[in-house]
């Protein structure tokens, strides 16, 4: 509990500390990943408050890189379990660097964990090609926090950067529906960050091996937002992204393009339709107000025609 003090070189000091005492006394080693693994769940399920969280997570990126291969089952879940979750807190930009610098040792260490366990599980299993990591980060991605979406970002381009290939096939899908969902954002920082993806040599490597797979999954975005997006620079960076593909996979570049010009035809059509019913309708309300109000008229004229030719009935009689 000394690691919730509100003085950080107090809690300095506890990490140097209890990192020390972790190298030097074996027995207690299990115990203490116990004790933090239940301060970090009690921190994301019941007080989302606690002031050591960044120092913990920087004695553990220690931990990690010390681990045996291959990963107990126990180091597994505690990923699943903890590190991934810790990801919805509220105050993450306090302690984000240190728990992407986890995740990443996780991948370092061992490609496998990139398979999500189920925490339903007894234990990791490689069931199904189950959810990766990044699905797992996917899960939790912050859909009004645009702070947050940035550091997710930045976080799944270190988890990209050591990625093995094999693996990135089994992610590529999700992961760049939602990269293409933050190009489309309007706030140009996530935009921003989102494209930078194609600025990292490794990352462009494994984009142009999967072109074929990812292209038709950013196309229509990047060809929309390169229309509409009120930031330049974004335009810009997207017209990056475009010569690219287009010099990685001409032939399936030309075919997207007419594609979507197609689809966009269809969409002015299918619009130009849907305004045309609203003017008929309009028009055919109009006149059926038009017709009532006539109605309305020709009752009231008759009514004063009756009512002028009763007295001159009453007189004569």
């Amino acid at each position: 509990e000394l690691f919730d003090s509100e003085d950080p070189r107090e809690r300095e000091y506890l990490k140097t500390i209890l990192h020390r005492v972790y190298g030097k006394l074996l027995g207690l080693r299990a115990y203490i990943r116990k004790q933090i693994n239940n301060i970090f769940l009690r921190f994301i399920y019941e007080t989302e408050h606690f002031n050591g969280v960044a120092e913990l997570l920087e004695i553990l990126g220690s931990i990690i890189n010390g681990f045996a291969l291959p990963l107990k089952s126990e180091h597994k879940q505690f990923l699943v379990r903890v590190l991934i979750p810790l990801h919805t807190a509220r105050s993450l930009s306090i302690f984000h660097a240190q728990l992407a610098y986890c995740v990443v040792q996780f991948m370092e260490k061992d490609a496998t964990v990139t398979e999500y366990v189920s925490p339903t599980q007894s234990g990791p299993t490689q069931r199904g090609f189950s959810l990766a990591i990044i699905r797992g980060l996917l899960k939790y991605w912050p859909k009004t926090c645009t702070q947050k979406e940035v550091m997710f970002l930045g976080e799944v381009e270190e988890i990209l950067d050591v990625i093995e290939p094999s693996q990135f096939i089994k992610v590529q899908e999700p992961l760049f529906r939602q990269i293409a969902t933050c190009i489309s954002s309007p706030h140009f920082q996530v935009a921003e960050r989102a494209l930078y993806f194609w600025n990292n040599e490794y990352i462009l490597s494994l984009i142009e091996e999967n072109c074929a797979v990812i292209l038709p999954l950013v196309f229509c975005t990047l060809y929309r937002v390169s229309k509409e997006h009120w930031n330049q620079t974004i335009v810009s960076l997207i017209y990056n992204v475009l010569k690219t593909f287009m010099e990685m996979n001409s032939p399936l570049f030309d075919e997207l393009t007419a594609s979507y010009k197609v689809e966009k035809q269809k969409e002015l059509k299918k619009e130009q339709e849907r305004l045309e019913l609203w003017r008929r309708l309009e028009e055919q309300q109009q006149r059926r107000q038009q017709s009532l109000g006539e109605q309305s008229m020709n009752q009231l004229n008759l009514q004063h025609s009756q009512n002028h030719s009763d007295p001159s009935h009453s007189c004569n009689t």
